[in-house]
């Protein structure tokens, strides 16, 4: 098991991640659509956290990667700390496994790689 990365999505960085993707969809930026859309409030984007694990892989040393998938399994909030887990499912074949979950354990994204 790679060591725990710990991270915290800001607000900054969800409108950031808007304006550099183009999903400008208001439940990621606009309070007041998010509770309209039944949210506490505002989300970030899947793909900021699937791209926060990319940053986590290439902390833990992994490059070069031959695939990165994620599976979003429940909606990540501003503010809200994330621990970042990795390890390898079978290092041999250089492929590993990640997990993003907040402090409670509640999982955020599950993704897997392999190493090309």
């Amino acid at each position: 098991m790679f060591n725990p990365i710990y991270m915290t999505i800001t607000r900054e960085q969800i409108k950031k991640y808007a304006v550099a993707s183009g999903d400008f969809n208001p439940i990621h930026t606009d309070p007041e659509a998010a509770k309209k859309a039944v949210l506490p409030e505002c989300i970030a984007h899947g793909m900021l956290v699937m791209a926060l694990g990319s940053r986590a892989l290439s902390e833990w040393g992994i490059s070069s990667l031959a695939t990165y998938d994620a599976r979003f399994l429940s909606m990540t909030y501003p503010d809200e700390p994330l621990v970042f887990k990795g390890s390898w499912v079978d290092e041999k074949l250089r492929k590993g496994g990640l997990t993003v979950e907040n402090a409670a354990g509640e999982v955020k994204m599950k993704g897997t790689f392999i190493v090309g």
